[in-house]
């Protein structure tokens, strides 16, 4: 197997420097217009070893919509992801994990960046799925919420497990059952999102940052405080902040957090919620501290002494970006070779160093400290058992709860 050599990697700061800190900072994060709004055998024995690894192949697709599988006949996966979301060479033209894959398995990648926020990509897929006809992509990447729409609407199909060794052997703990996927059967990470307090240490001028609370009840922080326009991300944290659990909250406890913030609104304390546009403030100390995004932190301070970040003792909220196949795909078998491929420790080392989210992936530690030792201790990307065990989800709405939820945020952001 070619290996990259390690002066031709890209790690978080090569990456950072590259795509710079202005305005085109908005693909590389995708966290708010973007995520938001509202050649031969794979490694370790290959498909052919999978019944001594004790796992089943999947009975008929249960679920979802299936077609005649033509990977075996057609060698090729659509494969859609979000820009700036995969690896790329020095003229940014080629995705060397995907080139690997290609030479492993002979199955072409044809690769499109046309995921540029979930709504609308739901939008521009919805009229195919409902009419049970093809989207034209084997393999898509949706936030956890889209996610669990997607499951309970029965638009994607059952995954074989069969297929996919190192992604049933090799998943985080921390990520294999969601309340909105229970054992991963619809879907597995493509990469983690973490919500922490990010802050401005000579913005702060020796004052004290280590909560929520701190930003929404700190007078000399007045007017220089941001949140997330994203609404799971804000509420998550102020709920958390308030003793309650995201997974598990109620409709009263909804609306004493929603409360909680429009006092600090209405007093000035919080400046304005953002989408990712918050990093260009946070460096510039224009914000001294906000509720952040751990990617856009990693980027951050490659380039800024002055940003940190805290989790706070309440706990942190965690996320995840999901690969799914859509109904009606057309080549199956080679989606799920391509999900299992970055299972492998190498692999999701080699996009970690990339992209600078967390890796879903254990073993990929040890791999990315080959690559880039400080991107290996940074627990943004590879979180610390005790980063875990403060870690906690937002957990799945119904549709009557998403709109009623989403109509109460956007009144106190004014969206």
């Amino acid at each position: 197997m070619e290996q990259y050599e390690p002066d031709r990697l890209f790690p978080a700061r090569a990456a950072a420097a590259r795509r710079g800190l202005g305005g085109a900072r908005a693909s590389l994060s995708r966290r708010s217009l973007l995520r938001a709004s509202a050649g031969g055998a794979l490694a370790v024995g290959g498909l052919g070893a999978l019944s001594a690894c004790g796992i089943p192949a999947a009975g008929q697709t249960q679920g979802g919509t299936s077609v005649e599988d033509r990977s075996a006949k057609e060698k090729v996966v659509n494969f859609a992801n979000w820009p700036v979301y995969i690896d790329v060479d020095d003229n940014g033209k080629h995705h060397p994990t995907l080139d690997t894959f290609t030479r492993q398995t002979g199955i072409k990648v044809k690769y499109t960046e046309d995921i540029n926020d979930n709504n609308e990509f739901f939008g521009k897929i919805k009229p195919q799925l409902a009419a049970g006809q093809d989207t034209g992509r084997d393999l898509i990447v949706l936030t956890d919420w889209l996610a669990a729409r997607m499951i309970r609407l029965g638009w994607v199909q059952k995954l074989d497990q069969s297929n996919l060794p190192h992604a049933f052997a090799n998943l985080s703990e921390q990520y294999r059952s969601p309340d909105w996927d229970p054992g991963r059967a619809y879907s597995y990470p493509w990469q983690g999102v973490s919500t922490v307090v990010a802050y401005n240490k000579k913005a702060l001028d020796g004052i004290e940052v280590r909560s929520v609370s701190d930003l929404l009840d700190n007078p000399k922080l007045k007017g220089r405080v941001s949140f997330l326009s994203e609404m799971r991300d804000t509420m998550g944290m102020t709920l958390l902040d308030m003793g309650k659990d995201p997974a598990k909250f109620t409709d009263d406890d909804f609306d004493a957090a929603i409360a909680r913030l429009q006092k600090a609104v209405d007093s000035g304390q919080i400046r304005r919620f953002t989408g990712n546009d918050y990093t260009s403030d946070l460096t510039k100390g224009d914000i001294a501290a906000c509720v952040a995004w751990g990617g856009d932190i990693v980027q951050l301070q490659e380039d800024s002494a002055d940003v940190d970040y805290v989790i706070p003792d309440a706990g942190w909220l965690t996320s995840t970006d999901n690969l799914m196949i859509p109904n009606k795909a057309r080549h199956k078998t080679n989606a799920e070779r391509l999900m299992d491929f970055y299972y492998q420790p190498r692999q999701a080392a080699l996009l970690s160093a990339y992209v600078a989210f967390m890796s879903p992936v254990d073993g990929a530690k040890e791999e990315l400290a080959k690559i880039d030792k400080a991107a290996a201790e940074n627990p943004l990307i590879i979180p610390t058992k005790d980063m875990v065990a403060r870690a906690h989800s937002f957990r799945a709405l119904s549709d009557k709860e998403e709109a009623a939820y989403e109509e109460k945020f956007a009144k106190l952001t004014g969206a």
